[in-house]
Order: structure tokens, then sequence, then C-alpha cells
């Protein structure tokens, strides 16, 4: 019948205490390495070995036959002196205690491979995201910077051209500049007239509605709900459809009195002055938008118009998110509380 027998050596190991376990089963050696750092109690070493033993980390086994010879009394005491002198661990021990350091080393040389590989596959996953970044943002800055050529291009440059075919008919440069102007907003009307065919401008559209319905309800000290705004104007004063009509119309003034010979000189003022024309446009619709004056009010009416094409009829979902949108920017109870004398708690 084989037996079990285990043997626990604690020796100083410069710089830690270290305790080495050695179990034989059946003919095979497993060692367990322990480092105690400081110099145990018997106490400590007792408890360690009940509480953690299990949890002992064992090298692979090794061939370890003993044969058991008879001792006498004398040589059993002899043996006895010399593990008590003997500080290390026995050969076939070693040999355990290499295994394990082995197989740890290989262990851990695996995961480090397989740790490089992942970082690897993570940096280039990232390489890979900023280049789609890079080239969505080159394709939004190439996609606006063409926008704004071809609007030039459209609106401003085309309808100069195109009225510069008339001069044979036309000789009149005031007149044509007003032709022009007419042909710029004509452009614009069938553009929009283009965009609104499609199913996502349509939409668009109708959250612009949605819009105007929310501010047109705010400013009439009404309370910000899905009935009154449905019941609301879906045209604003101060709308940017209305901004791009004055744009057009306030153009034709400017150019009218701004009057170059040279051909190549002229697309260069009509693009030169966009900056002033917004600029003017602006400040006029910004007139527009706090004055009730009857020559305001006639002023806004063509944009107002052009509005009922860029605006749609909202449903109830389209309504309940502009509300949320306004109510996340802008404190309307407070508002309407210092404008209307209303409550802020509606």
């Amino acid at each position: 019948m084989d037996k079990t027998s285990c043997r626990l050596t604690v020796f100083f190991e410069n710089p830690f205490w270290v305790g080495i376990i050695e179990c034989n089963e059946d003919g095979k050696l497993t060692v367990s390495k322990i480092t105690f750092y400081k110099e145990p109690k018997d106490y400590e070493i007792r408890n360690f070995i009940l509480k953690k033993y299990n949890q002992l980390n064992f090298s692979p086994a090794v061939e370890n036959v003993v044969i058991e010879k008879q001792k006498s009394y004398k040589k059993r005491q002899r043996d006895v002196r010399k593990q008590v002198q003997l500080q290390g661990v026995g050969t076939k021990s070693q040999q355990a205690l290499k295994l394990q350091h082995d197989q740890s080393k290989s262990e851990h040389i695996l995961q480090n491979k397989k740790q490089k590989e992942l970082d690897k596959m993570r940096l280039f996953a990232l390489k890979q995201q900023k280049k789609k970044e890079k080239q969505e943002s080159l394709l939004m800055a190439g996609t606006v910077a063409f926008s704004i050529v071809a609007a030039v291009a459209i609106f401003m440059v085309l309808p100069y051209f195109l009225s510069s075919l008339m001069k044979p008919i036309v000789p009149s440069y005031h007149l044509r500049t007003v032709i022009e102007g007419f042909v710029r907003i004509g452009i614009f009307i069938i553009y929009i007239l283009l965009i609104s065919r499609m199913e996502d401008i349509q939409r668009t559209f109708m959250y612009h509605g949605a819009e105007h319905k929310c501010i047109n309800c705010i400013e009439h000290g009404l309370p910000l709900t899905v009935e009154n705004v449905r019941n609301s104007s879906r045209q604003h004063k101060r709308c940017g459809t209305s901004f791009l009509f004055f744009v057009l119309a306030i153009s034709i003034i400017l150019l009218l009195l701004i009057r170059v010979e040279s051909p190549l000189m002229r697309v260069v003022v009509r693009i030169v002055l966009l900056p002033v024309i917004a600029g003017v446009s602006y400040e006029v619709l910004k007139l527009a938008g706090n004055s009730d004056n009857p020559v305001v009010n006639l002023l806004s009416k063509p944009g107002m118009a052009i509005q009922k094409m860029t605006t749609s009829e909202p449903d109830d979902g389209m309504i309940e998110v502009a509300i949320q949108a306004v109510e996340a920017v802008f404190d309307w109870r407070a508002y309407e509380a210092e404008n209307f004398k209303t409550a802020e708690d509606l």
C-alpha cells in the first residue's frame, strides 16, 4: 500500500524567509514554495498550513521512488540531527521547483504574447478610427467648401451672367441689376421647390414649423403645451427664410449704388459685398422681429410668404420634440412671468 508523506522546510533565503513543502504520494514528488518574508513563528506556520494549504500551488510531479530500509535507533537519531541542521531542499525538490518555474515562465511568456497581440490590435483599431475620423472631417470640410462655392456661384454669379445676356435688349445697367435681383430670387424659390420634394426635407420643414409654433406660443404668453403650440402660427418674422429673402432683396439695392465697368470686377464686387449684405439684412430682420410698424410688416410679407414653402404643419410627436428642445435651452416660464405677468409654475 502506497503512503503519502509531506515535509515542510523553513529556511532563510536572502532577503526573505521561505518554506518548501514536499509531498510524496505514490512515488511522485510535488513541491510548493512559500515566501514568509520575515521569520515565522511556529504557531504562524501551523495556522498557515491549516488555513491555506488547499490554496497552495504545487509543482508538476517528478518520480521519487523511496526505498525504505530498516534503520537502527542510533541511525534514526543521526538522521533527525541532520534534518535539524539541514537548510534548503533536496535534488528532487529542486527539480520539481524548476519544473514549476519553467511552467510559470512559459505561461507568462504566452500571456505577454497574447497581451502584445491585443495591444497591437487595439492600436490598429485606434489608428483606423482616427483615420476614419480624419477622412470624415476632410469630407465634411470639402462638402462645406463646395456648398459655399456652389451657393455663391448659383445665387450671386449665375444671375449676373444671365442678366448680362440681356444687354443688347436692356442697355441700362440699373435695369439689368434689378432684373438680376429678381432672377436671383426666382432661382432661390425654384431651389426651395425642388428640395421640398425630398422626403427627408419634408420632415425637416415639419420640424421647422414646430419650432416656429413653439416660439409664437411663448411670445403670445401661452403655456407651452401641445394644444397651444398646435394652434399657433408656423410663420415667424425672425425666420432664417426671411433673412435669406432680405439678403436677396438688399443685394439689389447695394449693387445699384455700387457700379464698376469691368465685368470681372462686377463679379468680385458681388462676392466681396456678401458679408456687408448679410450684416445689413440681419439688422433689418432684427428690426422686423421687434416692430409692428405697418411699413416693417409690409417688408416682412414676402419672407413670410416664402415660409409657407419652408415650413409645414407638424404632427403632435414633432411638437413634443420641439417643446423638449425649447425647454432644454430656454426658461419660457420665467420669460412669460416677466413679460406677461403669468405664474412661473405653469
